[in-house]
């Protein structure tokens, strides 16, 4: 049966591929991004995010069976958090009764192995605080202090631990709503061949994020584990962090962790 699923940065990299496989299996696919998608909004914005939901609403009839989101920025910046975090987190939010509308909703948010390493912690705070200007304020600071290095991180670190707090919070797993997070190791997408293609910054990726399994994936590799993640038949795991990164988080982390 096909289903409407909402994918954030739908136009390229790993949202394409997972547009790509959904609408293979015969769903349909509301894109929502900056350019190129059914959706038009800049999820950077508070007033971009509301439009997104505005959008979503309108052309979905209010009924959204999966929300995959994707988009996110990897150059840090002032605008990083707000996208990175708010613009999935609140998208997340304002689509939560079109979400508890369907008979079987799912969740998938795009994180990253890069959550596992040293964080800001007073942005992560911040983060889940929903205090986006504290949050900005920081991001500058960060940037200031000579700490660009720490801002992609804090913002997925934050966005796993939004995910675990939500996905058993009143109206999400009770209204039989589950919300996961697939974490990436190095995907090869345009936002990562500048750093494969120059061979310091390669080794330095490769220390930080050593993948024995097969090395770099494929954007349609993470596709299939949102797919998963996707499926109607996957009834009771919710809150869950898996880790699509070729054995980098048990290679970094050892298997004490679980």
């Amino acid at each position: 049966m096909s289903r409407l699923v909402v994918v954030t940065g739908a136009a390229s990299g790993i949202g394409a591929a997972v547009r790509a496989m959904l609408e293979e299996g015969g769903d349909r696919v509301l894109g929502v991004d900056l350019r190129d998608a059914e959706v038009v909004a800049d999820l950077g914005t508070a007033a971009g995010r509301a439009a997104a939901v505005a959008g979503v609403l309108e052309q979905s009839g209010g009924v959204v069976d999966g929300l995959v989101t994707c988009a996110g920025l990897s150059v840090p910046s002032v605008a990083l958090p707000s996208v990175n975090f708010f613009g999935t987190t609140e998208l997340v939010d304002g689509l939560r009764p079109a979400l508890a509308g369907a008979s079987a909703p799912r969740v998938v948010l795009i994180g990253s192995i890069s959550g596992t390493q040293p964080v800001d912690d007073a942005l992560v705070d911040a983060l889940l605080a929903g205090d986006e200007p504290a949050a900005r304020g920081l991001a500058e600071a960060a940037l200031s202090d000579g700490r660009p290095q720490q801002l992609y991180p804090s913002s997925k670190a934050a966005l796993a631990r939004w995910a675990r707090r939500t996905a058993v919070a009143p109206g999400w797993a009770d209204a039989g709503i589950a919300v996961n997070v697939v974490a990436p190791g190095v995907v090869l997408t345009a936002m990562s061949a500048a750093l494969i293609a120059d061979p310091q910054m390669k080794a330095v990726m490769d220390a930080a994020v050593p993948m024995p399994l097969h090395g770099y994936a494929q954007p349609e590799d993470i596709a299939r584990a949102v797919g998963v993640l996707l499926s109607p038949s996957l009834t009771h795991v919710t809150g869950q962090v898996l880790y699509v990164d070729g054995g980098a988080e048990t290679t970094l982390r050892g298997p004490s962790r679980f």
